[in-house]
């Protein structure tokens, strides 16, 4: 697959099948990812990947915080507000996937199952967790992202679908403790990997794509 199909084929999925990954095809994707550019070659990430019975009892964890109505505490702040055009394009994306999915948002209990599927990992039965030193700086967190985007570019060469979600990470601890990561390293980021549902309601939406017109502002050309 080129890379033009990768960026266009990916999407987040967020119904997988239980069919695992082997690790063969994981260390494939991670080899791939770890290409990525960083400040002076810093190569500034680490990765922890959970699976089998690891991932279930993080999994089991991450539900009975949710169910028990305990509130998400990521080691790298969420974002209080967002500037009006960002936040029409989320609110907009978010009636879209409602819509695809033939669901009220209005409904709270479906909004409440919708989240929750968030803290089952999707039924992923992979997540990569991306971790970062802790006295690092931002500039660390985009080369971090740019790994992360390798990640998902390079599981789509072997027909493994992904999601990024801050909810993957929403309780730090359960984490730090299942898969023994030091304390220096902040837990910036799950990924959740394996193969699409293409049956799943979850995973009929597409995210609204904004025109390049209007991102890109041109020049002297």
């Amino acid at each position: 697959m080129n890379i033009i199909d990768a960026l266009h084929s990916r999407h987040s999925v967020r119904a997988f099948k239980p069919e695992p990954v082997d690790k063969e095809t994981l260390l494939k994707i991670m080899q791939a990812a770890n290409q990525a550019p960083s400040w002076g070659n810093s190569q500034p990430w680490e990765v922890f990947i959970a699976g089998g019975e690891t991932l279930e009892r993080l999994r089991r964890a991450f539900l009975e915080r949710f169910d028990a109505g305990l509130p998400m505490q990521p080691e790298l702040p969420r974002p209080q507000q967002w500037p009006p055009a960002l936040q029409q394009r989320m609110a907009e994306n978010a009636a879209n996937r409602f819509a695809a999915m033939g669901l009220s948002p209005d409904n709270e209990a479906v909004k409440k199952a919708i989240t929750r599927r968030n803290y089952e990992f999707f039924g992923a039965p992979v997540v990569a967790y991306l971790c970062l030193e802790r006295s690092l700086t931002p500039w660390s967190i985009f080369d971090v992202g740019m790994f992360a985007l390798g990640v998902m570019l390079a599981a789509r060469e072997y027909s493994v679908d992904s999601i990024p979600a801050v909810n993957l990470v929403a309780y730090p601890e359960l984490i730090r403790a299942e898969l023994e990561i030091p304390e220096n390293l902040l837990i910036l980021l799950g990924i959740a990997l394996g193969y699409a549902d293409p049956e799943h309601p979850a995973n009929k939406p597409r995210s609204l794509r904004r025109s390049i017109q209007e991102v890109i502002r041109f020049k002297g050309l």
